[in-house]
């Protein structure tokens, strides 16, 4: 039985929501602005042309998304034994040490903080995932989503208003303009871990509020392996039973087929991650055809991702209902659709070897490099990638609500497995080839999630017609 009231878990959310919003205002900043930063102070302190720092923004990313991958897999071992909260306020603490170390950059603390974090994002965000679920039920899943991802990405905006107008007119990134900004962001997530302690402790039982419903996840979930059984028992266990239990539980949910089939589309957001949170804003950084303000744009172009993602995750919070009622497809069909588009608009404003150009290029695209056009694709990727993770989050908590901690983990698994791989080929491959393969998973991760929502909408419609039929 649920201790919390329904007004109190929608407090936890929005509570949970803050705090991440506080944490990621550092983070997301970080990661728009790294390349370009630690771009010019290689070039800063090179003096006689050998510089003593090495270090790289994407192969940093590659390396923290690539740990961050594996690391999913221990992760619901380790919420299970510690709990989500303090899951969460470990994951979070790892932030912090990674922004303080572009404070004074050493290339051994940015790698060695790039491996922290992976270890430390895994833990934080199937902690996340797991705690937004048990503070939700099936009809108020697709509402705490979308507020969720609202109010974490009004992060984009804190620290990227900061960098437009403290950066404006500057072309190379010093002390002056690195420190504070470091010093602010370290400090904005840390008030974000303190307001995690805040958060109330649930119950890990969870339902989705609906019996029938829960019959047909649970039959869903144990059909492919029989095994599972031996996980039912209602014995108490001890503290490495219930570590093992999650990591089995993990590899079983991994097989099945509706889980194979949404890690293509899990894989897509990361691939499409990479690319508006450190590929697209380096671009425009880089694409001196924009002028002396190229760096400058830099922040804006974040601010506009920041509202689209804040204006998708509002929309779709503020309509969970009609969500619920039409599909979580048509959403993703949209923003599939809106994501191309950009991409085609993307390709025809930028030089090709803009991701890639670490000295900036004088270069142009298809058309003569648009500041007016670069800021609005900021926008429309923000509002699509909010079409792709609200969706991805709902769907997860209604169909494994009592596996939530594995299953937000294989999702984190399968997104930053495409980040690590997206970031390592972003240091070679031009803009056109980048986009091209952005395309083609962007085409399966639609496919695969409409069959996945229709399979789902069949088996309700089923379960509310034959309600006596047992699962």
């Amino acid at each position: 039985m649920d201790s919390l009231s329904p007004k109190q878990k929608f407090v936890n959310v929005l509570l949970l929501s803050f705090s991440f919003m506080l944490v990621f205002t550092g983070f997301q900043t970080c990661g728009m602005v790294e390349e370009t930063v630690l771009n010019s102070y290689t070039n800063q302190t090179s003096g006689d042309g050998s510089s003593a720092f090495k270090g790289d923004g994407y192969t940093s990313l590659a390396i923290m998304y690539t740990v961050f991958a594996f690391a999913n897999w221990l992760a619901p071992s380790v919420v299970s034994i510690i709990g989500p909260k303090l899951s969460m306020a470990i994951g979070a603490a790892t932030y912090v040490l990674y922004l303080a170390s572009f404070i004074k950059p050493l290339t051994g603390t940015l790698y060695a903080g790039s491996v922290l974090i992976g270890f430390g994002g895994a833990i934080l965000w199937t902690g996340q995932g797991n705690f937004l679920t048990i503070n939700s039920t099936k009809e108020t899943m697709a509402r705490n989503s979308g507020l969720f991802w609202a109010i974490l990405q009004s992060s984009f905006l804190i620290g990227n208003l900061y960098v437009f107008f403290a950066w404006k007119g500057v072309e190379t990134i010093t002390d002056k303009q690195r420190i504070p900004l470091f010093i602010g962001l370290t400090a904005v997530s840390a008030i974000g871990i303190f307001c995690m302690l805040f958060l109330t402790n649930t119950p890990k039982t969870q339902t989705t509020g609906n019996d029938e419903d829960d019959k047909i996840i649970d039959a869903t979930a144990q059909t492919e392996n029989d095994d599972a059984a031996l996980l039912d028992s209602h014995a108490p266990q001890s503290k490495a039973q219930e570590a093992y239990k999650a990591l089995v539980e993990s590899f079983q949910l991994f097989k099945t087929r509706d889980m194979a089939l949404l890690s293509v589309t899990f894989f897509y957001t990361g691939l499409e991650l990479t690319f508006f949170s450190g590929v697209y804003s380096t671009s425009v950084g880089a694409t001196k055809q924009f002028g002396s303000d190229s760096d400058k744009l830099v922040g804006l172009v974040g601010i506009m991702i920041g509202i689209g993602e804040i204006v998708g995750g509002l929309i779709f919070g503020i309509f969970g209902k009609k969500t619920i009622k039409y599909g979580r497809d048509p959403i993703v069909l949209f923003g599939g659709f809106a994501h191309i588009l950009v991409f085609f608009l993307i390709f025809l404003n930028l030089p090709a070897d803009a991701p890639i150009s670490s000295a900036g290029t004088m270069d142009t695209g298809y058309i003569t490099p648009n500041s007016t056009l670069a800021i609005f694709c900021g926008f429309i990727l923000g509002f699509c990638d909010a079409c792709f993770n609200t969706q991805c989050f709902s769907i997860i908590g209604v169909t494994y609500p009592d596996q939530s901690a594995a299953a937000f983990a294989l999702f984190m698994f399968s997104q930053c497995l495409a980040a690590a791989i997206g970031f390592f080929y972003s240091s070679y491959l031009t803009l056109p080839y980048q986009l091209l393969i952005l395309v083609v998973f962007d085409f399966a991760g639609m496919i695969t999630f409409v069959v996945v929502e229709r399979g789902l909408q069949y088996r309700d419609r089923v379960a509310n017609s034959y309600p006596d039929i047992p699962s």
